[in-house]
């Protein structure tokens, strides 16, 4: 009787909508089936039936109910993690494909995030990509479940595999895009000159065991450190777009990303082999030395970020670019145009993709592993950031300035 009918699926407390996609259609008997059989004399005497029924009743009840009106426009509740338009039901809430993603990834890859506030971080469309820990546990207050997860995950896995063609994607910058490349590269170079540049020299200052502090070595280090943040600080000047903001964002930036991008840039300096690392006037220094030059706590995690990054082996322009994505980061805390800075780094993105699968073609996966360290980096210099606090307390005299605002980023 139906042509098909349309099931609108529904959240919890509401009722159930059935629409027809098409009116009820009526088919008149056959004619031929009516007449079949009947006399002249019965047909007359039907006729007169026929009439009587007809004067007692009107001519609208020969004829089917009038048509229904449509359907109205189907609605979709906004996701309940984020508040963004809901694309469906996933785990077990109504959701966006956003949080449908990012809660998939974080069950399946048993992700452990941390929050670097108060774990109370407000997740809606603007800010959910600012705290991952925060937004993750908005999931599962808002009910998705990982069983969902997988569950789904069993599901895909039983599927029988299809031969899959390979596919060799070529990758090509734009003319735009490559002169960003080559500034930022150019800016990278030109503060940061690489290690087969430097002339190496070392020291026998309390190289054997770690003190708390050596104050010779620190003074030196200190001396070094002030310099590089100033080299950081022209890096950012030369990037794409960074002096067109405000002036207040600028210094929000720095102050952010100052630590991530001096961790990284020490960290590419790393020799396994004799587990040193070297600055920029050629001091080069054993694991050590750099703990008592007033790395401290910190030393361990750092190196083993540098031994991490050894695997990647990222060439200056792709140091270059990340840096440059660690600094223009749309989610960094009280900055005044966030988008606009977003805005910024999406070129950035781009070009340390396309730039790292062209000099890597047969491993598309480089691109993420290079970008996940972002993470990492974030994590140290928090750390680094306890650290210049605890480090007034051990030190005689006062704190160079531009490594005490390292302290209140």
């Amino acid at each position: 009787m139906f042509d098909y009918m349309d099931f609108l699926a529904v959240g919890p407390g509401e009722t159930l909508d059935f629409y027809t996609a098409s009116p009820c259609t009526l088919q008149e008997p056959s004619l031929t089936a009516c007449f079949t059989g009947l006399t002249e004399t019965d047909w007359q005497i039907h006729r007169i039936a026929q009439s009587v029924e007809t004067q007692s009743s009107s001519s609208e009840d020969l004829f089917a109910s009038p048509l229904s009106p449509p359907p109205p426009p189907r609605t979709y509740k906004p996701c309940f993690v984020c508040q963004d338009k809901s694309s469906g039901y996933h785990y077990g809430v109504s959701a966006c494909e956003g949080c449908k993603g990012f809660f998939r990834r974080s069950v399946q890859k048993n992700m452990v995030y941390t929050c670097h506030r108060d774990n109370n971080c407000i997740i809606n469309k603007i800010t959910r990509n600012r705290c991952q820990y925060c937004r993750l546990q908005r999931c599962f207050a808002a009910g998705m479940s990982k069983e969902s997860v997988r569950n789904d995950r069993s599901k895909r896995k039983e599927k029988k595999e299809t031969p899959k063609m390979t596919i060799i994607e070529t990758y090509e910058l734009t003319a735009e895009l490559g002169c960003v490349v080559e500034k930022i590269c150019r800016a990278h170079r030109e503060t940061f000159p690489s290690l087969c540049q430097l002339g190496k020299y070392t020291t026998n200052s309390s190289s054997d065991t770690r003190i708390q502090l050596d104050l010779g070595l620190w003074d030196k280090f200190s001396e070094l450190a002030t310099k590089c943040i100033i080299k950081v600080v022209e890096f950012a000047k030369r990037v794409p777009g960074f002096t067109g903001l405000t002036i207040t964002d600028q210094i929000t930036l720095l102050k952010a990303a100052c630590l991530d991008i001096l961790i990284l840039r020490i960290c590419t300096r790393y020799t396994p082999d004799q587990d040193t690392m070297t600055f920029s006037d050629g001091l080069t220094l054993t694991r050590t030395q750099i703990h008592n030059a007033g790395f401290g706590p910190l030393t361990d995690q750092v190196f083993t970020f540098a031994g991490q990054l050894l695997p990647l082996e990222m060439d200056d322009t792709e140091s270059g670019l990340l840096s440059a994505i660690c600094l223009v980061s749309g989610d960094r805390q009280d900055l005044e145009e966030p988008s606009k800075v977003e805005v910024l780094q999406e070129p950035l993105l781009e070009a340390l993709k396309i730039y790292s699968r062209k000099r890597r073609p047969s491993m598309p996966l480089m691109f993420p592993k290079v970008l996940m360290k972002i993470t990492d980096l974030r994590s140290i210099s928090a750390k680094g950031a306890e650290r210049v606090v605890t480090l007034k307390m051990e030190i005689p005299g006062s704190m160079p300035p531009l490594i005490q605002e390292m302290g209140k980023a």
